[in-house]
């Protein structure tokens, strides 16, 4: 059964993801913070950091844009959860399929084990991420082809609806594929929750 939470900010949906997964003490969760490795603005890594380890878990860091392919498949297929960060959300794509690593997290998704993913974490989990051009900067990732994405999800994140200073480009995303792609627009204080096929927006 596959388990998803997928939102634009952690740490302010914290108290939905721990209504949403209970059996959370001691559990060790593999911490990807390889979008924010291009971004000046990172603070959302240490707060979903800090979020989690507050809740009793067990932070393992993973960045797949430096570790080895032995190290990437053994954190994510040993640990827990999967957590993929905010950042950009080409970059984070590039260095996935660069290293195979999204294969993986694939196949643990789709064996069942949780996913939670923040802002361009989010957006990955859709077939394709082109539609997040009007928010990240594709020139970030110049050794990305082809922009399909993870694919475990039929819906499209579109994370900081209605919250500065994504709410411009949130809203173009929205005005632009709203007729073509089935878009799941959140703010700030929701979460998309998945839980096989069935789709909910809970919020704070």
């Amino acid at each position: 059964m596959k388990k998803l939470f997928l939102v634009s900010s952690f740490e302010d949906v914290a108290d939905i993801f721990e209504d949403f997964e209970k059996d959370l003490n001691g559990k060790t969760v593999t911490f990807i913070p390889t979008a924010s490795k291009v971004e000046k603005v990172v603070f959302y890594v240490d707060a979903g950091r800090k979020a989690l380890e507050k809740m009793g878990l067990i932070v393992d860091e993973l960045d797949i844009s430096t570790a080895t392919s032995a190290e990437i498949t053994t954190k994510i297929r040993n640990n827990n959860f999967i957590y993929v960060t905010g950042g950009n959300t080409f970059f984070l794509l590039q260095e996935l399929k660069r290293t195979g690593a999204d294969q993986v997290i694939i196949d643990e998704v789709n064996a069942g084990k949780l996913y939670i993913g923040e802002s361009a974490g989010a957006m990955i989990t859709s077939a394709n991420i082109e539609y997040a051009k009007d928010m990240d900067s594709v020139k970030k990732a110049p050794d990305l082809k082809k922009f399909d994405g993870l694919g475990v999800v039929e819906i499209y994140p579109v994370p900081h609806y209605t919250n500065p200073p994504f709410k411009k480009s949130a809203q173009k995303i929205v005005d632009t594929y709203s007729s073509t792609l089935k878009l799941s627009p959140i703010s700030n204080n929701d979460a998309i929750v998945v839980n096989d096929n069935e789709i909910e927006i809970k919020s704070i």
